[in-house]
């Protein structure tokens, strides 16, 4: 007897038979369904008091049976082309009589099926009789109208339900959507996305969702639509909810979108739950930001920390298969029946790959050590010549490299510094020298930008090259004063800072961008940063593009550099003072 799925508990062995029985039927091919089937499901609906659904392929064929409505019936895998539907199509009865509901519509959509009828069922002498027969197919992407996602069309009585021809149909359906795919493919050049994110509150939720647009953009994705969701309380499953998805998929449909990419980082069995919800590519904050660094990775030191930041994320998110990722081991004997010889399941494929991640995690991290130590003899050689160190920190996209082409007139290569209007354009740090009046030669580094909520495998991974900012003797705070967050950035850093343990170092902040901004957010800003830091920290508007700012900029980090001198060689006579003291 054939299997029936679904929900079969307490039915009798009778109605599993006649259920099962519903694999012999076949119909025409290209039709809905027939009479006779109708009939059948009707009367099987009415009797067991659930709805029966049959799933049926192009060749008229019955392949699926389930006890069950349709957004829970069990269907089996189905592959979808690009451009092609699923190749089946849906026929239930509703004991309970009404048209079709939104869960049908809802696996219509989902499951890209060729149709969805659903059969009205109506009790005559005592048993279940078919009546009229409601039909729905899907509609090419970008249709405009009332139900863009699908057309109903008019009810038929059961006894003319093989007469709407779906053969032709479906292949003027899939030929509108492999003409509309060929026209959008012939223009398209970048990953399409739609971007998520979830506001639980936060009062910079707008400014995240910018920044998330920025990061893809940056990535090469080319950001179609923007949906900022509010959920108190999250969803374990898909954050956002199986009503929420379907709306999105609904958008990536229409706006041939391929990438959903959330502003949370999600766990592997969300990505997995929602990928599958959906049938689109999804990514998180924190695979966007491992992208962006693995394609501007460029010395060697970069590339070892990136891939580095990549395994670490990825091993967590490797899956198995159960027996199909076993190896089984030993030789000579019967594997199935345990004789001798056979040595069992041997390492699985999984634990093969995550070895594998663990030697190339090792290897790594050593050739890192290897980086640090050679890095180290670099600052002991500055710290030799006694020339003061200034390391320019800031939010990523800030200007910090810009600036440090304009304070060491490094016009052209190789000294001029890359600088674009991207997150994370540079990776590594990078060493110029520079004069300031009254000081003489100095060292200017251009570190790695920092963001909020930096992924714990980046902190990790770029905390030796972070490192080197507690050689500098001051620090220069580039922030981005047209930035409409820039005080949220502004605090976000000094959180790293504090993490580091750099939080209390001499510190000059540059307010970068003044061009693109107005004068009394600039004094707004400056305010502020004397209220949070004090009159020790002076905040500078600059612009590094027309150089305002500069010379005044350079006396700041003069007076900074001249009070930690000062303050070194107090400590040095107090030191040589108490030296001679115990002599």
């Amino acid at each position: 007897m054939d299997k029936v799925l679904g929900n079969t508990s307490g039915l009798r062995p009778a109605q599993l038979k006649s259920l099962s029985n519903l694999y012999r039927r076949r119909i025409e091919p290209g039709r809905v369904g027939s009479p006779e089937l109708a009939r059948n499901l009707a009367e099987l609906a009415f009797d067991i008091r659930r709805e029966v659904s049959v799933l049926i392929d192009r060749r008229g064929r019955v392949i699926s049976v389930s006890v069950a409505d349709a957004k829970a019936a069990e269907l089996p895998e189905l592959r979808m082309g690009e451009n092609r539907l699923a190749g089946f199509h849906l026929l239930h009865a509703h004991p309970k009589g009404g048209g079709l509901s939104k869960g049908d519509l809802s696996t219509l959509f989902l499951k890209r099926l060729d149709a969805m009828s659903a059969i009205e069922v109506r009790a005559a002498n005592g048993e279940g009789q078919p009546g009229l027969v409601h039909t729905a197919h899907l509609t090419p992407p970008g249709t405009v109208g009332e139900e863009e996602d699908w057309r109903i069309l008019p009810p038929v009585p059961s006894f003319q339900i093989d007469e709407f021809d779906l053969g032709a149909q479906v292949s003027a359906l899939e030929e509108e959507i492999a003409r509309a795919a060929r026209t959008r493919q012939a223009t398209k050049d970048r990953e399409r996305a739609i971007l998520v994110q979830i506001d639980q509150g936060e009062f910079d939720a707008d400014e995240r969702l910018t920044e998330l647009a920025e990061l893809a953009r940056t990535a090469g994705a080319d950001v179609v639509h923007k949906e900022l969701v509010f959920r108190r309380n999250l969803k374990p499953g898909t954050l956002v909810g199986a009503g929420k998805l379907e709306e999105l998929t609904s958008r990536a449909y229409h706006l041939d979108a391929e990438l959903l990419i959330f502003g949370q980082e999600l766990g592997p069995a969300q990505a997995r739950e929602i990928e599958a919800a959906t049938g689109l590519k999804i990514v998180d904050r924190t695979q966007l930001i491992l992208d962006i660094f693995a394609l501007h990775a460029q010395g060697v030191e970069s590339r070892l920390q990136v891939e580095l930041a990549q395994l670490r994320y990825m091993k967590p998110r490797l899956l198995g298969a159960g027996a199909q990722l076993s190896r089984i081991g030993g030789g000579g004997g019967s594997a199935a029946g345990g004789a001798i010889g056979t040595r069992g399941p041997g390492e699985t494929k999984l634990e093969l790959d995550r070895r594998r991640i663990n030697d190339r995690l090792s290897f790594l991290e050593k050739q890192l050590e290897n980086v640090a130590m050679r890095r180290e003899e670099r600052r002991k050689q500055r710290s030799r010549n006694e020339v003061p160190v200034v390391s320019i920190v800031g939010y990523t996209n800030a200007g910090k490299s810009t600036l440090l082409n304009a304070f060491t007139h490094a016009t052209d290569e190789p000294r001029r510094v890359l600088a674009e209007n991207k997150l994370f354009a540079t990776l590594r740090p990078t060493s110029r020298q520079g004069f300031i009046e009254g000081i003489g030669p100095v060292v200017l580094t251009d570190t790695v930008g920092f963001i909020r909520d930096l992924p714990k495998d980046l902190t990790r991974a770029f905390r030796s090259t972070l490192e080197e900012i507690g050689d500098a003797d001051v620090l220069l705070h580039v922030l981005d004063a047209a930035s409409p967050g820039a005080d949220t950035r502004f605090d976000a850093v000094n959180r790293i800072l504090e993490d580091l343990g750099f939080r209390d170092m001499p510190t000059v902040v540059a307010l970068n961008k003044a061009d693109a901004t107005d004068e009394d957010t600039l004094r707004r800003e400056q305010g502020r940063i004397l209220d949070t830091v004090g009159e020790e920290t002076p905040s500078i508007p600059t612009s590094a593009l027309n150089n305002r700012g500069l010379n005044e900029l350079r006396e700041a980090l003069a007076d900074a550099i001249n009070r930690v001198q000062r303050e070194e060689l107090a400590v040095r006579e107090e030191t040589r003072e108490r030296a001679a003291e115990w002599q």
